[in-house]
């Protein structure tokens, strides 16, 4: 995947320094359980909060690698993506970066309209007619949507995946768009990238 070979000293001191203080975080905890007889649900969300945070990071970082150049508007894509997984909204959205994928999207309703996380919460409102099918987004327009993804063909992730999920899989395997999908059943948010599934905890990302 592109930009994953030459990571920036800071990134990777950042993520080195989190991991270590999780690793002891785990630690004292196994530490606790053979040295204490008392209860450590405490001790064991002090990790999941350590691990959520390590979690944000590496995904803001992702995210902003991979699409900062194609567009300047990350922080309203964000805020959509957070505002619809709140809401349990599902929401599938592709943003074009070098490959041309007019052949690859079909039905889609032409829009040319400028980039809003308004305007993309209305399209991905429950009874929309739109909100079934998926948006494609060029740099700060919202080219069009209601569109038909291609469905994944050789993904073969552990986990079941849905309609949007597969049709951003399926999108990413064959062009190098960045495709984000909110599961309307659980509110998390995922991107497709390179034919590969990357979830995100709900309210893991914000630039």
């Amino acid at each position: 995947m592109d930009g994953e070979k030459h990571l920036p000293k800071e990134f990777n001191y950042r993520m080195h320094h989190l991991l270590d203080h999780l690793q002891d975080k785990i630690e004292n905890l196994k530490q606790t359980m053979v040295e204490k007889d008392c209860c450590i649900l405490n001790d064991f969300e002090e990790v999941n909060k350590l691990f959520k945070s390590i979690h944000h990071n590496a995904a803001t970082f992702y995210l902003q690698l991979y699409l900062e150049p194609y567009t300047k508007h990350l922080e309203i894509l964000t805020v959509c993506a957070q505002a619809l997984s709140e809401k349990r909204h599902g929401a599938l959205i592709a943003i074009k970066r070098k490959d041309a994928i007019d052949t690859l999207v079909h039905s889609g309703v032409p829009l040319h309209a400028k980039l809003s996380a308004s305007l993309l919460e209305a399209i991905f409102y429950p009874g929309n007619p739109l909100h079934d099918g998926g948006v494609l987004i060029e740099e700060d327009t919202i080219i069009s949507a209601g569109n038909i993804f291609p469905s994944a063909v050789h993904f073969k992730g552990k986990e079941k995946v849905g309609t949007r999920h597969r049709a951003a899989i399926g999108l990413s395997e064959i062009s190098d768009e960045l495709v984000m999908v909110v599961s309307e059943e659980t509110g998390r948010i995922s991107f497709a990238l390179s034919g590969a599934l990357y979830p995100i905890q709900p309210g893991g990302i914000s630039l």
